[in-house]
């Protein structure tokens, strides 16, 4: 099966994976489903050993001079790379949304426009998942084969804050045989925002209970999203109420081939930690 290009076709330059956290933690099939994504499409894509944590929990929880570090340390271990994929809004609007404020509060504060230049290129140059294959690529449809029904929640960072808008949507329409089924209640928060299912868990899981109800009655199989730190959140309530419904990063599902998921992609543990196929 041959994957529709666009006019951008592969970019020149070097690709590098921005893994994040969570999914080197929890998640490393979503790293693998995005390497053999990206290079089913033509991509030679880099993994730097040097990446930790971008700072985002830091910053989030008040410690913002603290997050400079770690925001620092991003920005040298991807220096040279023409452009950084990060498979989560969430840590992607971190570099993009709040790298410059890190800056400009550097300048404020007197201490000079340093911070603000080490991570210019940095934020330049990073891409969401969904951003780098549409906008860069110029592709929706990759090749992928998904004979189930799938809803999509679309995450805070990257419906408010990166404007990804109907990126994920396109790539989804062009999967084989994937059913998109509408999620009610979709762009409402599902209660995880990091830090905040720690300092507030009633609140937390109140509306991440909510969240996960509107995901079963949309008799789908799959709930899918861009941020398996969502997914965690939702998929824990589903886990502990024994529902059907699994959690899966839109990049395993993108990766999917009609010729077999192989031991990539298709098989991850769920948030009940079973080990389940695509």
């Amino acid at each position: 099966m041959t994957a529709e290009r666009g006019a951008a076709g592969v970019p020149e330059g070097r690709v590098a994976l921005f893994l994040t956290c969570v999914n080197d933690t929890l998640y490393p099939g979503t790293g693998r489903a995005v390497v053999e994504l990206l290079e089913r499409l033509g991509v030679t894509v880099d993994f730097p050993a040097g990446q930790t944590c971008c700072g985002q929990a830091h910053y989030n929880t008040g410690y913002r001079r603290d997050a400079e570090p770690l925001a620092r340390r991003s920005a040298e271990v991807f220096a040279g790379y023409d452009y950084v994929v990060v498979p989560s809004g969430s840590c992607a609007a971190m570099v993009r949304d709040v790298y410059p404020r890190l800056g400009a509060r550097a300048r404020a504060e007197g201490r000079g426009d340093g911070l603000a230049r080490e991570l210019a290129p940095l934020v330049e140059r990073t891409y969401e998942l969904t951003e780098f294959l549409v906008d860069v690529l110029g592709v929706t449809d990759v090749g992928a084969s998904f004979p189930h029904r799938v809803a999509y929640h679309p995450t805070c960072h990257g419906l408010r804050v990166l404007g990804l808008g109907d990126r994920p949507d396109r790539l989804l329409a062009a999967v084989r045989g994937l059913e998109r089924v509408e999620l009610p209640g979709a762009e409402e928060c599902c209660g995880f925002g990091g830090t905040f299912a720690v300092k507030n868990p009633d609140v937390s899981a109140a509306m991440g209970a909510d969240k996960a109800e509107h995901a079963v009655a949309s008799g789908a199989e799959v709930l899918c999203a861009a941020d398996n730190s969502c997914l965690l959140h939702i998929g824990g309530v589903l886990s502990r109420r024994g529902a059907a419904l699994r959690p899966l990063h839109l990049a395993e599902i993108l990766a999917a081939r009609e010729d077999g998921p192989g031991d990539g992609p298709g098989t991850r543990r769920d948030a009940g930690g079973t080990e389940v196929t695509a």
